[in-house]
């Protein structure tokens, strides 16, 4: 089984990866006419930058995906088709929302539709905390898959930031997928989004050529999403907490520190953890490349929570995981001594 998740991987990802690289490529220009990003009061560009990748690295991954699945063949494992539908519908509303800007709680309601449509779809037999209520249970995690998908859109305001978080989280589900009874759908988009953003990375490292835009930031955090909810729903929540922690932490840390101050929290603004970096001295390099390894770290915690059986254990690296995470984003509030 796990050499041919090992093929299944690789199928996914090279194809996401080239045909990543090739739309971008190709959808450039015309994303320069309909969908350019000026720069705001969130923003790190200072120069008018084409978003709208998201499009391209999409599509790479559900193609990729779809074309690996079935591969292993119906009777193995079905396309998961309301994970795959919400995700298309959520990018769609990002796309919309890139070229003209929708009112924030439209917006909201139609990413909660997507959220809930995976979340429902999902048989009731899998359950995080079986003694809650089934309906308590799937009103949390809508919220929480709701707050997810927006905290990645939030967190995507660097060059090359998204790719720094999202590449670490989906090889580090790719591998677990070979160490443990994940459903091999998982497995497969976490590795067709592996490659779909190594295709787009290039065209967004710094000095950014395009951005991916909402119609690629909501989209993975639906997708990314999905992926955690099912090692949570596997029992392995600790690991679905440790791989995405920065990016969790950073936005909700800065959502309730905006809130406590009473500004308007819903607005564009430069006070996450890694735009405070760039304001205190750090390049866009360096905040990109310190957020890299602490995923590097994040996933390998993430991975040895899942090998141990020990719940001791599985909390110590919960913990190490927490203080490299405030460590860090202490760092980054913090003006660079060279740059002082």
């Amino acid at each position: 089984m796990a050499n041919s998740q090992l093929l299944l991987s690789f199928a996914a990802a090279v194809p996401a990866a080239l045909l990543s690289g090739v739309l971008t490529w190709a959808i450039r220009p015309l994303m320069v006419r309909i969908a350019l990003a000026k720069p705001n009061a969130r923003s790190s560009h200072r120069v008018p930058t084409p978003q709208g990748a998201g499009i391209a690295v999409i599509a790479a991954t559900l193609i990729s995906a779809v074309a690996a699945i079935a591969l292993v063949g119906m009777a193995q494992t079905t396309i998961p088709i309301a994970v795959f539908g919400a995700t298309m519908f959520i990018a769609a509303v990002g796309l919309a929302d890139d070229v003209k800007s929708i009112p924030v709680v439209p917006r909201l309601l139609l990413q909660g539709i997507a959220v809930a449509a995976v979340i429902f779809a999902a048989p009731e037999t899998l359950r995080i905390a079986p003694a809650c209520p089934l309906w308590i249970e799937r009103g949390l995690l809508l919220l929480a898959g709701l707050w997810f998908v927006n905290l990645v859109n939030f967190m995507d305001g660097l060059d090359l930031m998204t790719a720094a978080e999202i590449v670490p989280i989906a090889g580090a589900l790719v591998l677990l997928g070979w160490l443990i009874d994940l459903p091999a759908s998982v497995t497969i988009t976490a590795a067709a989004l592996f490659g779909a953003m190594l295709g787009f990375a290039p065209f967004n490292r710094p000095v950014a050529k395009i951005f991916l835009g909402d119609v690629g930031s909501l989209p993975i955090g639906l997708l990314v999403g999905w992926c955690l909810l099912q090692l949570a729903w596997h029992q392995h929540v600790t690991a679905a907490l440790l791989l995405p922690l920065y990016y969790l932490s950073d936005a909700t840390v800065t959502l309730f520190r905006r809130m406590a101050r009473r500004e308007p929290f819903w607005a564009a603004h430069r006070t996450h953890f890694y735009q405070r970096a760039t304001d205190n001295g750090f390049s866009v390099r360096q905040v990109v490349g310190e957020v890299f390894a602490l995923n590097l770290l994040l996933a390998a915690l993430a991975i040895g929570s899942v090998m141990t059986s020990s719940t001791t254990v599985a909390i110590l690296l919960f913990a190490v995981g927490g203080i490299a995470t405030a460590f860090l984003m202490r760092r980054f509030s913090r003006p660079r001594p060279s740059a002082g």
